[in-house]
């Protein structure tokens, strides 16, 4: 039986619907005729949202001088489209943990993603992106297409895991090889179902094969380096099979190098550490 991407995404669409608050603030961050205070009080009707939207945007991650302490603030020193990354990370994080997988720990999965975040975001500001907030929501997102396939074609999923581990393949080649697409064209088209902009559905669709990529190649490469870190992070100290390559393509695009990596890993710890512990209590209160 063979099974399309879009048909997992649909079949998936009413348990993975993003909340209405965050629904409207996409629509309203594109209409000029809407301020930052309107976006403000639609934010504000969920107290969580709230709550964690304050305590992101008093992090480490902005380093205000002043501490925000409204939403209308956050707008507008954070920025309406910047903030509307972080409401769609917010809400996708509590979207997932409601849906039923059992092939996989959530808490770990959602580590990983944040430390992909994170490490996305200070690459992107290594290599002078404009509104890396975009690349931390990206690293976090990336893998969404997982969480789809694993609820979705669970048995099917499994066999292209168990050939990646037993192969010594990636995950993602696995999966095409089995299904003709992989979890990252699934979490693409998760995320135009979203109406989230086609830059950022890019990036996720082409984080394993960035020569896919067409407008969005550097924020690509980005995500497909700090994927690879994450993975390689991830591995266990007696661990002696070959590590995670990053694609030269990535290191020509970027201007990066295994050096300079270095440099940005060290600067990763602590920013991990608080944005971990922003969306470790949506993980663990699903």
């Amino acid at each position: 039986m063979t099974v399309q991407a879009s048909e997992l995404v649909k079949g998936i669409a009413k348990l993975a619907s993003l909340p209405e608050v965050c629904i409207r603030v996409n629509e309203m961050v594109d209409d000029p005729r809407s301020s930052a205070a309107d976006i403000g009080r639609v934010i504000s009707r969920d107290t969580a949202l709230t709550a964690q939207l304050l305590r992101m945007a008093n992090s480490a991650f902005y380093n205000f001088p002043s501490k925000v302490d409204t939403i209308s603030r956050a707008v507008t020193v954070v920025g309406e489209r910047e903030l509307r990354y972080l409401v769609l990370a917010l809400s996708a994080v509590r979207t997932f943990t409601q849906i039923p997988v059992e092939m996989i720990n959530m808490a770990s999965f959602w580590r990983h993603s944040v430390y992909c975040g994170v490490m996305a975001r200070l690459v992107a500001s290594h290599c002078h992106v404009l509104h890396s907030e975009r690349l931390f929501v990206a690293g976090l997102l990336h893998d969404l297409g997982k969480l789809v396939m694993m609820n979705r074609i669970p048995e099917r999923e499994k066999i292209a895991l168990t050939q990646s581990i037993e192969g010594e393949k990636e995950l993602h080649i696995a999966e095409q090889e089995l299904f003709g697409f992989d979890h990252a064209e699934v979490g693409s088209v998760l995320l135009q179902q979203w109406n989230i902009p086609a830059a950022l559905c890019e990036t996720v669709a082409c984080h394993h094969d960035i020569s896919k990529a067409e407008e969005a190649r550097l924020d690509a490469a980005v995500v497909h380096i700090a994927n690879v870190v994450a993975n390689r992070a991830e591995l266990a100290e007696d661990y002696e099979g070959p590590l995670p390559e990053v694609d030269p393509m990535a290191w020509e695009i970027t201007g990066l190098n295994e050096e300079k990596m270095l440099e940005i890993t060290d600067e990763a710890a602590p920013l991990f550490a608080e944005s971990w512990a922003m969306i470790q209590p949506i993980v663990r209160h699903a």
